[in-house]
């Protein structure tokens, strides 16, 4: 027994495209040194042309095609239950962002790790706030793209109690090998206990909220890294080199400096960065957001 219900079905399919694939590898590999040894310029010195073998036609015509339905056969008997979600499905849902997950759950509590009972049926509705990744369970055979602005599922039922690895498996920019979490599989009394305790609203601040929600942090980090941009860390009332209008001046990084390098982004382009890259968000974060996001980096030093 797997950690999934799937993966029994999978690692059948596996086995069988693994195993046939080998059968060609040694098959031809084989066939051809036969031929070279026995075809051999020195023992036939004359070409002969040979053609309208019926029979040899017939036999590599039908031989791949038999295989490949095998292939496509086993393929989809193990793909096809990932389609049908049983009505009793637990709904849980995936949020994701440059560069983590986030995981919600009924009464809209969030935790960066998915917890999941026993033997129940969970669905997975998953959502994308930046660009297009790709949630991958190894442990349940599970993997699923995750788009902006289109919604898609995954169902399983977890098979055995532990801790398993999630991955990203689509490139989603500079720390997408940082994007992971982990699925844990526990009891139902111990779920329970750990969906009641766990806060009914995220108690990080509204500011980081929103630098989230807008994927601000896909850009510029908040812990010193460089990304594309200038990290977060330490900005407030830091003093930067700018080229506003062509010309180089020096600013302090204040409330009207944030204000302007959000909703007029190529204004005052801080030296050593590129002009261009950021979008204006003015329609789209308020003055109040902007103020609660001040607020936040006056906090982080």
């Amino acid at each position: 027994m797997g950690a999934s219900n799937y993966v029994e079905g999978v690692d059948l399919a596996f086995k069988i495209i693994l195993g046939i694939s080998f059968f060609f590898l040694i098959g031809i590999t084989t066939v051809m040194l036969y031929f070279v040894i026995r075809y051999r310029r020195k023992k036939h010195p004359v070409a002969i042309q040979m053609k309208d073998n019926n029979l040899l036609e017939i036999t590599w015509i039908t031989i791949p095609l038999i295989l490949v339905l095998l292939m496509f056969y086993f393929g989809y008997v193990a793909f096809r239950p990932q389609r049908i979600v049983p009505k009793d499905a637990m709904p849980i849902s995936v949020i994701a962002k440059m560069w983590f997950w986030t995981f919600e759950y009924e009464g809209g509590k969030q935790s960066p790790v998915l917890v999941v009972p026993l033997k129940k049926p969970i669905l997975l509705n998953l959502h994308s706030d930046d660009v297009i990744h790709s949630l991958y369970i190894p442990a349940f055979r599970i993997k699923e793209d995750v788009v902006p602005g289109k919604s898609n599922y995954m169902w399983f039922i977890p098979e055995q109690l532990g801790e398993y690895d999630i991955l990203c498996t689509a490139y989603c920019g500079l720390r997408h090998s940082y994007m992971e979490t982990k699925a844990r599989v526990v009891t139902e009394a111990e779920y329970q206990a750990w969906l009641l305790a766990l806060p009914a609203k995220s108690s990080e601040p509204a500011g980081l909220t929103i630098l989230k929600k807008n994927a601000c942090t896909g850009c510029h980090s908040i812990d010193g890294t460089k990304l594309v941009s200038a990290s977060f860390k330490g900005l407030y009332g830091k003093t930067e080199k700018v080229l506003t209008d062509g010309k180089e001046r020096s600013i302090t990084v204040d409330d009207a400096y944030i204000k302007t390098s959000v909703y007029e982004p190529d204004k005052d382009i801080v030296v050593g960065f590129p002009k261009g890259v950021m979008k204006t968000y003015k329609g789209i974060v308020t003055e109040e957001e902007l103020n609660q996001v001040i607020d936040y980096f006056k906090t982080i030093k």
